[in-house]
This record gives C-alpha cells, structure tokens and sequence, in this order.
C-alpha cells in the first residue's frame, strides 16, 4: 500500500525549498535525488522556528525521507558505518532520549547529542552484524547465534532500522558490545536537532565543531535554558537565517489543546480569562479536563507539571504516602529523574558509559528493585532503545521544609536521582505524554507575582509549555488536592529485557 503523497502549506513547502538550497552546499541535491561534491565549509546554522502545530516535525521527517532516497547515509547512536568515499552523512539529534523516542516512534531514527558527541568502541562481532543488517557486509557466522536468530534480527531491521532492536529480536544486547567510548574526531556532513529551544551554548558549540551544516529545530514560545537570560541559542542568528512557520496545522477534527496553547498569544488575556477558557473547553471536549484533584495513578508515568520546587515537594511527599511508601526505601514502580552524575574526572569512561545507555541529567526512569552490588538499583529508562540498566544510585529524597533530603541508600558516586512523580515545566520541555497533568495554582502563583520572560509573562510561557507536552489529553488541575490510588505502583507494563550490569562502583582514590 503506497502512502499518501504529503501536500506542504505554502510556508512549508518555502522552507523545504530553502533547506534544499542548504543542502546542496552539502553535497545533496534533493530535486534529482544526486550527491555531488560538498562545499568545503559547509553552509553553517539554520533555524526553522514555529510554534506547536505549525508543521515543524513533519518538514524534518520528510527532509529524512528526501536526504535518504538521494543516499546520504544516516548515523544514529547505536553504530556508524565504516567511511566511504564520496558519502555524505546525517545525523538526526534530540536533546533526551525522551525527546529522541517521540521522534522515533514517527519512524525518524533520531538520537541523542550526546551519542553522536561520543562514538562507542564496538567489538568486531557487533561491527559485522551492523555492516550485514544495514546492507554492507557478508552474513556473519558467529558462535552461540543461530541462524534462526540471525533471521529473526534481519526481519526486524528491515521493519525498524535498529540495530539495538534487532538485536534484542536475536536474544542479544547492543550495549553488550560495547567496549569502550570516545570523544568523536571526525565531523560529520548534516545534523538535524529537535527541541533546539533546549540547547544550551556549551551544547551548540560542541554541534558546531561536528555539522558543517546544521539545521535546529526548535519552538521560540518555550522557556529558554535555564542561565541563558531567557534567550535561546538560535535568537542570535541573522533573519536571514530563520526560517519561520506560521501556519497552524490541526487534526481533522481540531484540537483544543493546541487552540488554547495559541491562546496565549494574545497579549491582552489574563489568567482568569484563560482559565474560563480552559473551563468552557472541557465542556464540550474531553481532551481538555477540569480536574478538581491530582490523580495520583498517572503520577508513576507522567509527572505533574509544577512551577514550584515546593510545589514539586509537597506532591512528592503525598504521592509517597498514598501508596505507603517507606520512609528507608523505594516501591518498585515509583519514577525518578536523574539529576547528573557524581564522578571525578578520572573516571570519565564510566561516566561515558552512564549517559550512553541514556542515563543524562532530566533522564526519567522508573525503580524496578535494588542490584546485586549495595548503593545499585535496576532502572528502566524511559525512551531509551535498550532501557533496562543496573547502575550505582544516589537516590535523593526531597522533603517539605528540609533543607537535606533523605538518602535511603546510596553507593559512594554514581549517577543521582530526584523522585519523579512531580517535575518542574522546565525540566518536562522536549517530553511529551498522552496524559499530562498540569498544576495550575502554581501558575497563577505566577501570574500574581508579574513576572516576564522574553518580552511575555512568565505564567504565559510555562502554561504554553506545559500545555503542549500533552499529546491526547490536558487535566487542568485546580485545586491542591490529591486523589487515592486505583492499584498498587507496577513494573509490568514496561517492556521486558535482561538487565545490562553497568560498573560504575569507583574505586577509592
């Protein structure tokens, strides 16, 4: 069955021709569909900015499609092939492996910045089963796999193009193969970023080094990093260089989330208008919920989003208590973000091999159970390919009123976590759940104190954002109040797979 051929608004198809004309400094014509000697300084940095809606995600996925068919070859995170003459390369890159998943669940084979700023050392095993799936080797005869595994591997590369997937379809790990990682030496031609508002400078730089051209992709409405004076790193680029979607493209039959997200832009609405606006909307939609309560089932896999860090505390400290959960230890099921990596320099192997199995600072997990080794525990890593890791924790649990959280156990170093059924509306930019559940006295809170971002109330951008982190539904939640669980936290909803040891107990110095 053929697709649809896809018709571009005339803003989209402006842009498309324009990062065509990009492309052909790289070396890629897209109208014939020809690869032809790359310019030797490359075309430099365009943005394409729009808002939620304006068609952003599709124009990246089908300049993917269009750079594939002309034979630029596409680097992913899980295995770069050997260098050719003449090839050209793209990377596609999100800032989290949550970010990167939404994009791969559209069939675009996105990765994160950090696996393309850092290239693995594979064994030569894994290098022949890579070289053979993707086309450019013999099929390997290696001992302990079958050929009934090698076939089942094949079938399920040529559905999903992952080779950490196909793997997994053999009864093998990727990660497995791993034998060490290092800093990439070598640029690659094109790079594409998604959720650009989220890069921060040292970030932009590194992705400079690497792309001769680069192309962001990114939403001027969301909040800018935090410390960059709420700029982003594409507001400094000449007009010239920003290519802007305005058009807003909505589902057949409309979508209010998106309607009220773009409500925000008038600048005479109040807060109390637009919440009679959210209220008169889920009347007569059920995508948008006036909540009168927290529902605290959603909370283990899609966290109330918060202003607050004490607001964040407080929902914690309840969600905790409703399920009883022990003061000294974690129920399997409850969420965690990582909040960075407590190593010393000289262990920055094992701080590589932390964040390449996608345990980076924002990174959501949930708690399966304790590891073998005390201070370890097994962690299932949201949007990661191969999700399933066993890690030295720091395990930090925040009070109401406490300045030191409570540690219920922790190795000496290793990768440290927050509890996760709360999160700031910072930290959820570049995630997106079917559900999301959003805080709304913390953003009238806001609202009373006037405070401004960019030339717009700050309770305007943190309600645009977190708005838009809803895929199917909003809850608008206004009141502090928090309902009773339906069913215990569980683990079995998350996908099966053997549990990789990471070592990362450091030795004492």
């Amino acid at each position: 069955m053929t697709a649809p051929a896809i018709t571009f608004s005339e803003d989209q198809a402006t842009a498309f021709d324009s990062v065509a004309e990009m492309l052909r400094g790289a070396g890629v014509d897209l109208e014939n569909g020809a690869l032809t000697p790359p310019q030797a300084a490359g075309s430099g940095v365009l943005a394409l900015i729009g808002k939620a809606g304006s068609g952003k995600t599709l124009l990246l996925a089908e300049l993917y499609k269009a750079l594939e068919a002309a034979g630029v070859e596409v680097v992913s995170g899980d295995y770069e092939g050997r260098k050719r003459r003449g090839r050209r390369t793209l990377a596609i890159l999100a800032p989290t492996n949550k970010a990167a998943s939404v994009l791969r669940f559209r069939g675009v084979p996105a990765t994160t910045i950090h696996r393309i700023l850092y290239t693995p050392v594979y064994d030569p095993e894994y290098e022949r089963i890579a070289e053979w799936l993707a086309g450019t080797g013999e099929r390997p005869e290696i001992e302990g796999l079958t050929d009934l595994a090698l076939d089942r591997a094949a079938a399920f590369y040529a559905v999903n193009k992952s080779i950490p997937g196909a793997l997994a379809a053999a009864g093998l790990r990727g990660s497995d193969f791993i034998t060490g990682w290092k800093r990439r030496e070598d640029p690659l031609d094109i790079g594409f970023v998604d959720e650009a508002s989220m890069l921060d400078e040292r970030q932009f730089g590194d992705l400079k080094e690497i792309f001769p051209n680069l192309l962001l992709f990114g939403d001027p409405a969301q909040l800018a990093p935090v410390n960059q004076s709420g700029a982003m790193v594409f507001d400094a680029l000449p007009e010239t260089r920003k290519l802007e979607l305005h058009r807003i493209h909505r589902q057949e039959a409309d979508n209010p989330i998106l309607d009220l997200a773009h409500a925000l832009a008038d600048p005479q609405l109040s807060f109390e208008e637009f919440e009679r606006m959210v209220e008169q909307t889920s009347r007569r939609d059920d995508r948008v919920v006036w909540g009168s309560r927290v529902e605290v089932d959603l909370m283990a896999r899609s966290p109330v989003l918060v202003w607050r860090n004490a607001t964040r505390i407080r929902l914690i400290t309840a969600f905790r208590a409703v399920h009883g959960a022990p003061e000294d230890d974690l129920l399997a099921g409850e969420p965690l973000i990582c909040d960075g990596i407590e190593l010393p320099l000289k262990h920055r192997k094992k701080r590589l091999d932390l964040e390449a199995r996608g345990l980076i600072k924002g990174a959501q997990v949930i708690y399966l159970g304790p590891g073998r080794k005390p201070g370890f525990s097994r962690l299932h890593v949201i949007g990661a390919e191969d999700p399933q890791v066993s890690a030295a924790t720091i395990i930090k649990i925040e009070k109401p009123d406490e300045e030191e959280p409570f540690i219920p156990f922790a190795a000496r170093m290793g990768a440290t976590f927050l509890h996760g059924a709360a999160v700031t509306i910072h930290k959820a930019q570049g995630s997106q759940w079917d559900t999301v559940q959003v805080f709304a006295p913390d953003l009238y809170a806001a609202a009373r104190m006037g405070r401004g971002e960019a030339g717009q109330p700050l309770w305007k951008r943190l309600a645009y954002v977190a708005i838009t982190r809803a895929q199917e539904r909003l809850i608008w939640v206004v009141r502090n109040r928090l309902s009773k669980p339906t069913y215990p936290l569980r683990v079995d909803d998350l996908r099966a797979a053997p549990v990789a040891a990471l070592e990362l107990q450091a030795e004492e110095t």
